[in-house]
């Protein structure tokens, strides 16, 4: 059926020429690289930028469609899937029908093309989770969630190099602004300060507890506000505002009924590390292994107060917790310049994140 509806909406040549590219070589940069290349943005090194992404976007995109096609228990079928892989399909259509790069113009035009192609796919992690909740309603709720390896380790591999496209298409188009901020190489803050990041990301996450709950615990931030280093604020602040965002809330409930002050959550800010730490009682040992899965969430499915994808607001920031995909992601971000997230958690009391990020950005993508 899969196959049938497939071919229904995409001709057979191009499905031919997904497999054909799909087979090809993936190319990986590092965020050193894209930051020396884009710190001279001439006409000539965004020409050669826009040639590079012309054969490598159509490459990354034709693996994950079909990936999007060949996947277990049936979630290929779903719904929100479906949508997902036209979307690739009709990016990977756009890109192969650009003709080559030769000039400037060429070259801006491209560019545009490209900026469409992010913009199609902004919704993908909540539409993919969407669908895996799809497949979570109808499968035997006695499975293992071990048994479901094969989906996480598809979904690890789709939402990283989901965001090494997008690192690579938004470098691209940011580095045509002909006034950048200061110490800003396309997405690269040459001096970022991790401690005003956290700042930023902790009053997001508060702002969104006060909504939900009426109140929400401080959060404090120790560290050196003058310690800086190259990176993309844009993944630091996802990250930060995403393991703040789960502190808060296991607080808030936690202390929801209680007529003790909610304590604070504290983020520790050290050269090489971040450690968000909280009193929100922990999570259950039974629970550990499964936080960094797609299929878990201690919070209550959004899908069960909707009865479709239609009236879904997947895209909506404000939902606080439930499709299960902040923490498996924060860890990809981590991962993709070279970092890592761990969690450890003492059931009872509270629970550590670790956030370890790695400076010199030597290390390559790591591609799937």
């Amino acid at each position: 059926m899969a196959a049938k509806k497939l071919y229904e909406s995409f001709s057979k040549e191009l499905i031919e020429d997904v497999h054909r590219w799909g087979s090809m070589k993936q190319t990986s940069v590092s965020l050193k690289y894209m930051m020396e290349f884009g710190s001279r943005p001439t006409a000539r090194n965004l020409l050669i930028s826009s040639q590079f992404l012309h054969k490598e976007l159509p490459i990354r995109i034709a693996r994950r469609a079909i990936e999007l096609q060949n996947l277990p228990y049936g979630l290929s079928l779903k719904p929100a899937v479906l949508k997902v892989r036209d979307w690739y399909l009709d990016s990977f259509r756009d890109l192969r029908s650009f003709p080559d790069i030769k000039d400037q113009n060429d070259e801006l035009e491209f560019t545009r093309m490209i900026n469409l192609v992010k913009v199609r796919h902004n919704n993908v992690v909540p539409m993919m989770a969407l669908g895996v909740q799809q497949l979570k309603k109808d499968l035997d709720p006695k499975i293992d969630y071990k048994d479901l390896d094969e989906i996480h380790q598809f979904l690890d591999r789709f939402y990283m190099s989901r965001i090494g496209i997008r690192m690579l298409i938004g470098q691209h188009v940011v580095l045509h602004d002909p006034n950048p901020p200061p110490d800003c190489v396309g997405y690269i803050h040459t001096k970022m300060s991790p401690l005003e990041v956290a700042r930023s990301a902790s009053e997001d996450a508060r702002c969104i507890c006060l909504r939900e709950y009426g109140s929400a615990p401080n959060v404090n931030i120790y560290g050196d506000p003058n310690f800086t280093f190259p990176y993309v604020p844009t993944h630091l602040h996802l990250m930060v505002f995403e393991l703040v965002k789960n502190s808060l809330r296991a607080v808030e409930e936690r202390f929801v009924d209680s007529d003790k002050v909610a304590p604070p959550i504290r983020i520790i800010v050290a050269d090489g590390l971040e450690d968000v730490s909280d009193e929100g009682g922990g999570i259950p040992r039974s629970g550990l292994p499964k936080i960094f899965t797609y299929l878990y969430s201690t919070a209550r499915n959004p899908l069960d107060e909707h009865s479709d994808l239609e009236t879904t607001d997947v895209a909506s920031p404000s939902t606080l917790a439930g499709y299960g995909y902040g923490l498996p992601i924060s860890r990809l971000y981590a991962r993709y310049f070279g970092g890592d997230l761990q969690i450890i958690s003492m059931e009872g009391y509270g629970t550590d994140a670790y956030l370890h990020l790695s400076r010199l950005g030597d290390s390559q993508e790591p591609l799937p």
